[in-house]
């Protein structure tokens, strides 16, 4: 392994959890003025980890609080297979196994309002899958390798060629970030929720490793939205660093703007979206470019 890609996956274990945090402050008080409100500090998600972290363990059983670990650890082991250069598909099924986990979690508990939160996640992850496949095979078709390594030091813009997929993906990103109108499992807003679906029967330390994760996750999915502006020179790495911070604010503003859908609109739109953007992009990467 390169000792460039070494020292990426070290640092994403370790800055990853910082930069995630500040956004999720930063969503927070961003969201706060969309509302007219002033918002918590930008560090308050830091302050509700470690409270919770300080809290007694009350579990429903053993088992869930495993499960619940090895979301987190698997959500990492995805992170650093990305940021080592590691294949894509790699990256992808490691992703998967790693939300699987978190709906063993949930069915785990036997709470009827967690295994609908459960039953949510399987639907949501059915509406986002064929579009991040769709995005994984479109990077392959553009610069002839799965490996992250290849797609960075490519000698063109995958986004030339897969501007249709890069759509479908910011699409789907409403629903990895658990945001309005697709945030249906789970929540990170308590106006909208009474019972918070999947981590509803989680507590203390074990919610706080859900939180953890999704600080992890979403540095990892701003990763592959960075990757579709990498041509091996500063200025993409500076373009693709631009574009993924206001592709996050761009969730954030839709967060803001929408009222939650029906599964049955999750599933069917992210289909459409899929079919007409990233499907028909990966037929011109094809036939075409």
């Amino acid at each position: 392994m390169n000792v460039l890609y070494l020292v990426s996956m070290i640092g994403y274990i370790v800055l990853a959890p910082i930069f995630g945090l500040v956004l999720a402050g930063l969503d927070r008080k961003v969201s706060a003025r969309m509302q007219r409100r002033v918002g918590p500090p930008v560090v308050q998600p830091y302050y509700d980890v470690r409270k919770l972290m300080e809290k007694d363990q009350v579990t429903v059983n053993k088992v869930q609080d495993f499960y619940v670990f090895c979301f987190l650890l698997f959500i990492v082991i995805t992170g650093c297979i990305f940021f080592a250069g590691g294949d894509l598909l790699l990256v992808v099924f490691t992703l998967t196994l790693a939300n699987v986990f978190l709906v063993l979690a949930a069915y785990s508990s036997n709470s009827p309002y967690s295994q609908v939160g459960a039953e949510r996640e399987l639907y949501q992850m059915m509406a986002y899958e064929p579009m991040v496949l769709l995005t994984m095979i479109g990077f392959y078709l553009a610069v002839g390798s799965f490996n992250v390594s290849d797609i960075l030091n490519g000698d063109k813009m995958p986004i030339v060629t897969m501007v249709g997929i890069f759509v479908g993906f910011l699409f789907i990103l409403t629903i990895k970030f658990r945001k309005s109108p697709f945030d249906l499992s789970m929540s990170h807003h308590a106006h909208q929720d009474i019972v918070k679906g999947v981590t509803t029967e989680f507590s203390g330390r074990t919610l706080a490793y859900v939180e953890i994760a999704h600080w992890y996750e979403n540095i990892m999915l701003l990763g592959i939205v960075f990757l579709f502006f990498c041509n091996g020179t500063w200025w993409g790495y500076v373009i693709g660093v631009v574009v993924a911070a206001v592709s996050f604010f761009l969730e954030t503003f839709i967060d803001n703007s929408f009222a939650r859908m029906k599964w049955q609109v999750a599933l069917k739109s992210s289909w459409v979206v899929s079919i007409l953007f990233g499907l028909i992009n990966v037929a011109l990467l094809i036939w075409v470019f």
